[in-house]
């Protein structure tokens, strides 16, 4: 999970992660979406197939990449402990704010 972790710190791995979360891309592709030189690209998504996170596959000349979500499964799990806290916190806003509101009238 950690080299995940340390691969989503990069916001512009965040933004290949997005563009491949809706449909893959090769590259060049990748490349135009992002303010960086094409090497960094290919460092970038060097880091990405290293923690897991995507997947690139040979087609004639080009790669063609696509994000594998079951990498983020771990991490899921890890922040469920987290969503549940706040899911309680809200809830407990929640009740709060209905009281005031309650005493106000």
């Amino acid at each position: 999970m950690d080299a995940v972790l340390q691969a989503l710190a990069d916001p512009s791995r965040r933004v290949v992660l997005g563009i491949l979360r809706d449909h893959e891309a090769t590259a060049g592709e990748l490349a135009e979406a992002l303010p960086i030189a094409r090497p960094g690209v290919s460092r970038h998504l060097r880091v990405l197939r290293e923690a897991g996170l995507v997947d690139v596959r040979q087609d004639a000349q080009r790669r063609i990449y696509r994000l594998r979500p079951e990498a983020l499964v771990d991490l899921d799990d890890w922040l469920e402990e987290y969503r549940d806290l706040w899911v309680q916190r809200l809830d407990s806003l929640h009740t709060e704010i209905a009281r005031g509101k309650k005493d106000r009238t």
